[in-house]
């Protein structure tokens, strides 16, 4: 997916950035980053099959954790679909 629209994921809850020209990025669904973009590009298939484990100040346990995000097994090239937190 690339697009202009949207906020990507920056690693910090704080800080927003908006999508650059160029980038391959997919949504974000589910969980304490819902709706931001995430960046894929340059990743291989099998490094977005397996998927994201992001920080973020908003999940279950607060400063510090993770939200794990992978695609479905239906949609590998789709969107990063929320799965659990984790610190």
């Amino acid at each position: 997916m690339t697009t202009t629209d949207g906020r990507v994921y920056c690693g910090d809850d704080g800080h927003w950035a908006g999508p650059s020209p160029g980038c391959v990025y997919v949504a974000l669904l589910g969980g304490p980053l819902d709706g931001q973009l995430f960046d894929v590009s340059g990743w291989s298939r099998q490094q977005r099959v397996v998927g994201a484990l992001l920080i973020t100040d908003r999940g279950f346990f607060g400063p510090g954790g993770r939200a794990l995000y992978k695609p479905s097994t239906a949609d590998p090239e789709g969107p990063f679909l929320w799965d659990s937190d984790t610190p």
